[in-house]
């Protein structure tokens, strides 16, 4: 599966959810089809960025995985978030989130256990390669790496079949020579082991995000809002030449 998306073809069956909106109005939290006590802590925000709107019109909140492709401070994590709260407080299951660097996993682990402290339990599992790590079987929202969770899996973690969202952050490295093959196996191995399983990846980096959401059995959805304009230049001297202003 390795490099096949970043080759340039192109399948028509592939579901992509880009369109905007006519007569765009932007979501409320309010009206999500979340629990109450998750509004509360989302309180601090009222409406959906555009590509968070088009996750959850894309099925986001009645479990189709999807593949995110937006660019950096889009609001990919929300989606993820909003994935993982609709999956503990209603579904009654577990949440697993990949991220690529063990630093990132701890840093997403304070950050989620602050959140949602007193709404489920979150947790932090990284190396020890020897172990199940049985305590995760009391735990709701598990922040591992893949190279951790292909550990776990391998030691028949038992918890794991009690998993029905599998978040994937940084999904192009799907594509890195070193940690692409362990994450492909994953995702393989889940999907088998896990037949109702959704997948969200996370990615503003895919060179062809149609491919790879046909592989995953995604809807992929697109947005290139941002919410600092990009502009591009070129460095001549000590100056950067922009097309249409300096």
């Amino acid at each position: 599966m390795r490099f096949w998306f970043l080759l340039g073809f192109f399948n028509p069956s592939v579901r992509i959810f880009k369109k905007p909106l006519a007569g765009y109005f932007a979501m409320k939290v309010s009206e999500l089809s979340i629990a109450e006590q998750a509004k509360k802590v989302l309180s601090g925000i009222d409406e959906l960025r555009p590509a968070q709107e088009k996750a959850v019109r894309a099925g986001l909140l009645d479990g189709m995985s999807l593949l995110i492709c937006t660019p950096t401070a889009s609001g990919k994590t929300l989606i993820a978030e909003l994935a993982a709260v609709k999956t503990i407080l209603e579904h009654k299951q577990k949440v697993v989130y990949i991220v690529p660097l063990v630093a990132l996993a701890q840093e997403k682990y304070r950050e989620f256990k602050a959140r949602y402290a007193g709404l489920f339990n979150v947790a932090l599992s990284i190396g020890d390669y020897d172990s199940a790590d049985g305590r995760l079987i009391d735990q709701d929202l598990i922040i591992t790496t893949s190279e951790k969770l292909d550990s776990l899996i391998r030691h028949h973690a038992p918890w794991i079949m009690y998993v029905k969202t599998l978040i994937i952050d940084e999904i192009h490295l799907l594509n890195d020579v070193s940690r692409g093959p362990t994450l492909e196996i994953l995702i393989t191995l889940l999907k088998r082991m896990l037949s109702n399983v959704q997948i969200i990846g996370l990615s503003a980096t895919i060179g062809n995000p149609e491919d790879l959401a046909e592989w995953m059995g995604a809807v992929c959805v697109k947005d290139l809002w941002r919410p600092v304009p990009l502009h591009q230049g070129i460095l001549v001297g000590n100056e950067i030449e922009f097309r249409n202003r300096k």
